[in-house]
């Protein structure tokens, strides 16, 4: 509410008297709220204005001009009433009515006033409940409400719709349905009857055309909100239905879109929801009805939202009766396939999801019924059809949505007839997408996609073959290499498919790899590497809940497995996402977990099954994970790791509890090894101890108690902990860090805390991040009597602050807050056993947060600048994370105190005093900081001029929200002196003109461009670092919109090119057969071809490369320069200095003499100084520029190559072979101009 009445007040000055009243009488409020020391809160601004008004209608002054007192009021009424309570208004709705229900006759000449009347209203009937909604004035006045919803004026017209539709979706607790709703139906039910017993005719002025549109504008977004499982109001809606459905015979075409786009919405709603249930007969009449008034093909708009009804009734129809629906589907198919011819892309897109629709209206009726088989035979007709040659990708989209509705979740199984048709389309579309010009590949594979999940590969390609192999080669037979990316996805094939099919195909590709290696074909073998690729990486999507797991898993595939992630790492990836998908999907179909994926449609108990099995297998999984998790780069370890955590989660305990003696025994052997060595360089991969721990970490969570506790302990030694290997500490702390936090094990925090202070000299810095954590673990488990241990971490925490590391200083921040937490719990803190404390001061204190506040402060006292800083920035974190904690009398000492530190001549220091004094402006309540004003702006101004570390902008942005928060004299009178009241003012005006550039561009922009979004960071750091002053507004707008209207007109350009079909003078074209490979845009002429730089040049048919041979440019240029001098003279005749020209009359007017012409005759004199000589010598200078001279070395000799040096410089063919664009000169492929 703030913000929305900061808005108001700005106004108190206008020109406009219907901004300055209401701003004025809101100042009138708040004058008097401070006098009578009254707290601004909504209900007392709503009591005050029922109040004015209640004296304004007995005083009777009613008068709604502008500046007049109750539009000001009930303007003002409209603002408040969101934020006031319900049970304030419930508890006020009679002196609610009495005011404001007697002003609607008058208000209804004026539309503002209209307005605040129903924004008020729309907040008073949400807010009341059952019992008082059947209050006759507030029916009265829903109905003048409704009224109004048809009512001529477009913005009360809009009011009046908003506020209904917001009533009926609020209904009173705990009810479901608002009971207005059947009288808002029962309305439009009477409205809809009046609109049709008039003709409407096409003429602008109308009344009743008029009123059928704004009725059905008032319809589409409430209609919606009928209550469905009330049977009267089904009729009801049937009603409705039949009055819309002649609308559209009326001849209006916005009319005759909307009741389209309405009834459509109604039967989408019907399907969604059960309750909505549709006679019959109303279904098969509006059927006939539509069908019967079809649009042209020509008519855009209207023909989308009849198509779209058609579908929607469709669906509708078949959800209640589907045997019934099944025998219109023929009809209403027919009806809307030539509609797929259409030059629109929106109607053939609104087709085909109507399309979409009737193939679900025939799988769930019949499976095997002929629409299905004729459906099917009509769409690949349709693809080598010249009528349909624009409707491809549509068609396409088609094939995807009827195998999906046919072969998809839940549905019956088809015939042999039926199965072999679908089957059959599926090839088409497969040999179209091999066709050498077939332009629409990506939506060919989006259908090979689609039939590859559902069918899966072990059907896709029994009749769509991959012939990648020499022999299919030699037989003439096309490859078809692009499925293999389609097998990635989730499909229904068991795995036993990829062992029997793609292994052995895999160990083939493989051989051939070699033997093209071997004879030195790179090219080819870099071929068969990525289809070797290809084909594992398609071997998690058979691991989702295999059905045959027991029989494929054995000894010879599992040696394969391994065999490939110890030596194959291009393929590791692959084969770890599959382990980890074989363990994850198995164990979530066994516990039933929603929505798991289970292309294969096993049981719970089938997967229990497969969980039980590879348990037995996971001891010798663990064993080779962990070989590898050893053997690959630290960057890989990430996903090994989740690939031993999923099998960790099956495994045994007793199992477990061997791999992690194990492993700790690796740990424990390797330790002494490296701390004795460690200054010699190694790699953290080669570090054994490391990668135990790390090993360790990934098995922790399903170790037993014991095996914890014992881990704990040995963690903690000093051995281990203080070891010089910085990879050895990291990982050490994060152990015991996730102990501590595991729960399962019990921590002497005492004793742990004390351990670790005694070993903090031995920390190295990269292990800082993890011993915060570590502490902030053990903070919790601090009993409340030993309060004593917090102190001693404070300074190493608050230094932590301070950090290089951003990592290690969120965890610092993160340490802070939870010693905070931990002392505003309560306690004692006994000060006799800190270390350094006076013998009278050692007496036992509560533990608070102003307590902990002051313990962070001992740190101002600090011996350096650094520690002084530190806790300054670790003071403003904790007073914004506790400012609802703090009391204000410890607000205002930590204000006292740093406010002092704004005069140290340290920077450092200043800089985080600066921040916090930022932090508190915002955070403190304003009567906190208003005292200590003139000292914080005399401080503040004494940095105003300083430029370096930014202060000078972080003190004006400092200001600038000073200015928001108090009054523009408050913060002036402050200032003192002359020359440092000139920073205010200036800071004024600049703030000024930003206002007035930014509301210059929104009335100069003519379309509206979206701002970015700034990243959603910690409050904390929003505030002290985020946004930044409002005054260094950029000036890019215009760039963007330029941008913008640039790419729409791009946007408008492509969409505007039309399809053709490519003409081949070689071979006759076939226009009733294999059409579609012929189809193709406007623009592919302009489009990249790949391959067409290397076509021009010639190629040595022994070594395979391509010869650039010297071109005839030079000769060229040499006549472009003849060209261009013989138009020199001419030229020279005109603009030299001796040179004149002719007037209309005849009269010779000679050139005056400026420099400019006398500077242009001397160039021309020295050209004509030894023109041979110097143009040879040009031509000379300008012939040592060669092809890719610029990365020409001044002493290499070339590239390295392991055949010696290469002197060749390696450039693009499109950088080689570009054509000149009309410049005079350019460098050749032949080093030449």
């Amino acid at each position: 509410m703030e913000e929305t009445l900061a808005k108001i007040r700005i106004h108190t000055s206008s020109s406009l008297p219907h901004q300055k009243k209401p701003a004025s009488l809101l100042a009138a409020f708040e004058t008097t709220f401070k006098e009578q020391k009254t707290e601004p809160s909504p209900t007392a601004y709503f009591a005050a204005l029922l109040t004015t008004l209640d004296g304004t209608v007995q005083r009777k002054e009613i008068s709604l001009n502008d500046g007049d007192i109750l539009p000001a009021e009930l303007y003002l009424l409209a603002l408040v009433a969101p934020f006031v309570p319900s049970p304030v208004i419930r508890t006020n709705l009679s002196n609610i009515l009495a005011f404001t229900a007697p002003l609607f006759p008058s208000l209804l000449d004026h539309a503002p006033a209209l307005r605040s009347q129903l924004s008020l209203y729309q907040f008073v009937l949400v807010s009341l409940d059952r019992p008082q909604l059947e209050t006759p004035g507030i029916r009265q006045a829903f109905a003048s409400i409704l009224q109004l919803s048809v009512d001529p004026r477009p913005k009360v017209r809009k009011k009046a719709t908003e506020v209904v539709k917001n009533v009926l979706c609020k209904p009173p607790s705990p009810s479901l349905v608002h009971p207005y709703a059947e009288r808002v139906a029962e309305w439009s039910r009477s409205a809809l009857m009046e609109v049709n017993k008039n003709v409407l005719s096409k003429s602008k002025g109308d009344s009743e055309g008029e009123n059928a549109i704004h009725l059905l504008a008032f319809l589409k977004p409430t209609i919606s909100k009928f209550p469905p499982s009330v049977i009267v109001i089904c009729l009801t809606l049937s009603a409705l239905t039949g009055l819309l459905l002649n609308l559209p015979r009326l001849g209006n075409p916005y009319i005759s879109q909307t009741s389209y786009a309405i009834l459509s919405d109604l039967f989408s709603q019907s399907y969604e929801n059960s309750a909505l249930v549709f006679d019959e007969n109303i279904l098969l009449q509006v059927l006939k009805i539509v069908l019967t008034f079809p649009p042209a093909k020509t008519d855009i708009t209207l023909a989308s939202s009849w198509i779209q009804l058609l579908g929607n009734a469709m669906v509708s129809y078949s959800a209640a009766y589907s045997v019934a629906c099944a025998a219109q589907v023929g009809l209403v198919w027919k009806t809307l396939w030539p509609f797929l011819e259409s030059s629109s892309a929106p109607v053939r897109k609104a087709t085909v999801h109507s399309l979409d629709l009737l193939t679900r209206c025939i799988v769930t009726g019949d499976a095997s019924a002929s629409n299905l088989i004729d459906i099917v035979a009509q769409v690949s007709k349709a693809l080598t059809s010249v009528a349909h040659t624009r409707a491809i990708p549509d068609l396409l989209s088609l094939t995807s949505a009827l195998l999906t509705n046919v072969y998809g979740k839940g549905k019956c199984e088809l015939d042999g007839v039926a199965n072999q048709r679908l089957l059959a389309l599926v090839t088409q579309v497969g040999n179209l997408r091999t066709e050498k010009g077939f332009e629409y590949k990506e939506a060919s594979d989006g259908t090979l996609s689609t039939a590859m999940r559902l069918l899966g590969p072990e059907v896709l390609l029994e009749i769509l073959p991959l012939n990648l192999e020499p022999e299919d080669r030699q037989a003439g037979l096309e490859p078809r290499a692009f499925l293999l990316p389609l097998l990635v996805q989730p499909h229904p094939s068991p795995l036993s498919h990829f062992v029997s099919y793609f292994v052995p195909l895999s160990e083939r590709m493989f051989d051939l790899q070699q033997k093209a290696e071997t004879e030195g074909r790179q090219s080819e073998a870099k071929v068969w590497n990525v289809l070797i690729s290809q084909t594992w990486a398609g071997f998690p999507a058979y691991c989702h809940g295999t059905p045959n797991l027991k029989d494929i898993m054995n000894a010879s595939f599992s040696q394969l497995v391994s065999q490939l992630l110890y030596g194959q790492p291009e393929l590791r990836s692959a084969v770890l996402r599959g382990l980890r998908l074989l363990v994850e999907s198995n164990v979530s179909l066994a516990n039933s977990v929603p929505d798991t994926l289970n292309p294969s449609g096993i049981t719970s108990v089938r997967a229990e099954q497969n969980v039980l099995f590879l348990q037995a297998q996971a001891e010798s999984w663990l064993a080779v994970l962990f070989n590898v998790f050893g053997s690959v780069s630290r960057d890989a370890r990430g996903q090994v790791g989740d690939v031993i955590t999923a099998w960790a989660g099956i495994t045994s305990e007793q199992e477990i509890h061997k791999a992690y003696i194990k492993v700790l025994d690796l740990f424990k052997g390797n330790i002494g090894k490296t701390s004795t060595s460690a200054k010699q360089p190694r790699n953290d991969e080669e570090n054994l101890s490391s990668t135990a721990l790390d090993l360790l970490l990934l098995l922790l969570p399903y170790l037993s108690s014991s095996d914890m506790t014992a881990l704990f302990q040995i963690c903690l030694s000093q051995e281990v902990l203080c070891a010089k290997d910085n990879a050895i500490q990291k990982r050490v702390y994060k152990t015991l860090t996730k102990l501590a936090e595991s729960g399962k094990i019990t921590v002497d925090s005492e004793a742990v805390l004390k351990e670790l202070d005694a070993i903090s000299e031995r920390l190295t810095s990269a292990a800082k991040k993890d011993r915060f954590n570590l502490f902030a673990a053990l903070i919790p488990l601090i009993p409340s009597s030993a309060m004593h241990l917090i102190p001693p971490v404070i300074p190493e925490a608050v230094l932590g602050t301070k950090e290089t590391s951003d990592k290690a200083r969120n965890a610092a921040f993160e340490l802070i807050i939870a010693m905070g937490q931990k002392m505003s719990q309560g306690g004692v803190v006994k000060r006799n056993m800190l270390e350094e404390m006076d013998e009278e001061s050692a007496v036992e204190a509560t533990a608070t947060i102003d307590e902990y506040l002051t313990m962070v402060a001992g740190g101002l006292a600090g011996s350096t600048p650094h520690m002084i800083s530190a806790t300054i920035t670790a003071i403003s974190r904790l007073v914004f994370e506790f400012r609802d904690a703090l009391t204000n009398t410890m607000k205002n000492e930590i204000f006292i105190t740093l406010i002092v530190f704004l005069s140290s001549a340290n920077r450092e220091i200043v800089k985080s005093v600066l921040g916090y004094i930022k932090l508190s402006i915002h955070t403190y309540p304003i009567d906190l900081i208003q005292p200590h004003l003139k000292e914080l702006v005399a401080a503040l101004l004494t940095w105003s001029h300083d430029h370096k570390n930014h202060f000078k902008s972080k003190v004006r942005h400092i200001f600038e929200r000073l200015l928001r928060r108090f009054s523009w004299e408050e913060v002036y009178s402050a200032a003192g002196e002359e020359e440092a009241s000139k920073v205010l003012v200036n800071i004024k005006k600049r703030k000024e003109r930003a206002k007035r550039r930014k509301a210059n561009k929104n009335e100069d922009d003519e379309e509206k461009v979206p701002e970015p979004q700034g990243t959603a960071g910690e409050a904390f750091e929003d505030i002290l670092y985020g946004s930044e002053s409002e005054v260094d507004a950029t000036d890019d707008d215009e760039e963007i919109v330029g941008g913008i209207r640039s790419q729409s007109r791009a946007k408008s350009k492509n969409q505007a090119q039309g399809m053709r079909l490519r003409v081949d003078d070689d071979e006759p074209m076939d226009l009733l057969q294999g059409v579609a490979s012929r189809i193709t845009g406007m623009s592919s002429n302009r489009r990249r071809k790949p391959g067409q730089d290397a076509a021009h040049f010639k190629t040595d048919e022994d070594t395979g490369k391509m010869v650039i041979d010297q071109s005839d440019e030079e000769e060229d240029a040499l006549r472009q320069a003849a060209n261009d001098f013989s138009g020199t003279a001419y030229r020279e005749s005109i603009s030299s200095v001796d040179g004149f020209t002719r007037g209309p009359n005849g009269r010779v007017k000679f050139n005056k003499d400026t420099k400019k012409r006398r500077r242009g005759d001397e160039d021309l004199d020295m050209m004509d100084i030894d023109e041979s000589d110097l143009s040879r010598n040009k031509q000379k200078r300008k012939a040592s520029a060669k092809l890719g001279h610029e990365f020409k070395a001044k002493r290499a000799g070339g590239d390295v190559k392991k055949g010696g040096m290469d002197p060749y410089a390696y450039l693009t063919l499109s950088q080689a072979s570009k054509k000149g664009g009309g410049r005079k000169s350019r460098i050749g492929v032949a080093s030449k101009k």
